[in-house]
Formats: C-alpha cells, sequence, structure tokens
C-alpha cells in the first residue's frame, strides 16, 4: 500500500469515528484537573508557575546577558513543556484504554492522537499567554510571526511519532517510564531553555542541534527575539527530524499493533 493510500485510508477511519475521537479528546483535556478547584485554569497557571520559578533561579545567572530574558525562557518552556506533556501522554495512551480496544473494534491510534490534541489545545492557550508577555516586554510584533505555525506543525508530527514509538515500547516494557522520566530531564539541561550556547565555541554549539527540541525551540526565539526568519537548512532540520521520528513510529506502530493485546 503506497503512503497516499495509507494515509488516506487513516483519514476515513478517523471520519468514521468521528464522534468517538471527539469524546476522548474532551476526556484526556478535562481528566487531568478532575476534582481540583481550579480547573483548567492550571493549564495557565501551572506553566506560569514553572516560569515563575524558573526565572527566580536563572535571571541572576544568564538574565542579565540575554535580552527580554523572560520572554526567552518562555519559548524554551513553553515548546518543551509541550514536548513533554505530549510524548508523556502518548506514552500511556494505549495502556490506559486497553479496557476500550480490547473489547471494541477502533483504530487505536486514536487513543494517541486524542492525547496528542488534547495537549496542543494546552499549548495554544499558552501561547496567547506568550504573546501577552511579548506585548508588555515590548517584543515587536511582526509579519513574521505567522511563520512561528512551521515548528508548530513540525513538532506536532514529532510529537505524534515519538507517541507512536513510546506507546508501543510502553506496552511492552513498563520501565520505559521511568527511563523516559530521566531522559527528559536531560533533555531539558540540552536545550538551552534558559541560557544561551553563544559562550560555546561554535563546533560544540553544533552539538545542539542534533536535539530536535532545541531546533523547535531556537526557530521561535529567531522569529519573536531575533525578527529573522531561520535559513532554509534550518527549516529542512526542522521538517527532517518531524518526518524521520514519524516514518520510525509509524513502522513499529505497524509491527506492533497486532501485539497489543497481549501484553494488557
Amino acid at each position: 500500500m503506497s503512503t497516499r493510500r495509507f494515509l488516506k485510508s487513516k483519514i476515513e477511519q478517523l471520519k468514521q469515528n468521528r464522534f468517538l475521537f471527539e469524546e476522548l479528546v474532551k476526556r484526556d483535556f478535562t481528566k487531568k484537573y478532575k476534582r481540583t478547584v481550579l480547573g483548567m485554569l492550571w493549564s495557565v497557571l501551572g506553566p506560569l508557575m514553572t516560569l515563575s520559578v524558573m526565572a527566580l533561579v536563572f535571571t541572576q545567572f544568564f538574565g542579565r546577558s540575554i535580552d527580554h530574558y523572560i520572554i526567552y525562557l518562555f519559548c524554551g518552556n513553553l515548546l518543551y513543556g509541550y514536548f513533554k506533556e505530549s510524548t508523556n501522554s502518548g506514552m500511556s495512551s494505549l495502556y490506559n484504554n486497553a479496557g476500550i480496544f480490547s473489547k471494541v473494534n477502533v483504530p487505536k491510534y486514536m487513543f494517541l492522537l486524542s492525547a496528542n490534541v488534547s495537549s496542543l489545545i494546552n499549548f495554544g492557550i499558552n501561547l496567547v499567554i506568550l504573546f501577552v508577555f511579548c506585548a508588555i516586554d515590548g517584543v515587536a510584533f511582526t509579519w513574521k510571526f505567522v511563520l512561528l505555525l512551521y515548528p508548530i506543525f513540525c513538532l506536532v508530527l514529532f510529537n505524534i511519532g515519538m507517541g507512536l514509538i513510546l506507546s508501543a515500547l510502553f506496552m511492552m516494557f513498563r520501565d520505559m517510564k521511568y527511563l523516559y522520566d530521566i531522559f527528559t530531564l536531560l533533555l531539558m539541561y540540552l536545550s538551552a531553555i534558559f541560557y544561551s550556547i553563544d559562550a560555546y565555541d561554535i563546533h560544540k554549539q553544533y552539538l545542539f542541534y542534533l536535539n530536535p527540541i532545541y531546533v523547535y525551540i531556537r526557530y521561535f526565539r529567531k522569529i519573536i527575539l531575533d525578527g529573522v526568519i531561520p535559513k532554509p537548512t534550518f527549516h529542512l532540520l526542522a521538517a527532517g527530524y518531524a518526518l524521520l521520528v514519524l516514518v520510525i513510529g509509524g513502522i513499529i506502530y505497524k509491527k506492533k499493533n497486532y501485539k497489543f493485546l497481549y501484553y494488557i
């Protein structure tokens, strides 16, 4: 089956199960705030509180040498937080919904996609808050902000690919959750969220571009803080990471799809 026909068949499956998919998105978005006093306000308060703590700790060390440091920090924290939330929820999406697909014949990838859409909604809300901070901090808004859709789209595809990989591995090895917690912690420090890589020599700076999350964060900062459009090679790198991980995830998912029921 060609890639085009494969994608078309998956879209048709989503259309046929549209009602279920919409209900899954609603459930995934609201369940994390169930039995909380502030409810969905935590989708904004959580990232803002994290940003406040990081700003309080790191401003004295790095903020003096970086213009609009709060916005610089916000960009990194926003994209990394979206990646972490999306992939963590994606990793457990199959396992948490095993009671459904073990009894009803529905496409299993719907659970992963619904978790990603839920995380994307949170991301969108906090992106608006970022723009508010930009206005307060005097960052100039230009037409180039429209290009932010490009790294967002790439990151969405990247997160789906990572979710496909992680959800398949988590079904077979529950240790993945603990290993992934360590990995994301390491990734946070390697994504230059609260520091600049300018202090390193050029060869070490290139190593940061091996980290896809840093590439997407860097793209945001170039548009918002520098007001420049990244080079074509930068665009290719961002898309390349997204497509590579998505293809790998699709292959793993397709190969393990019929074995998931054995690991419930």
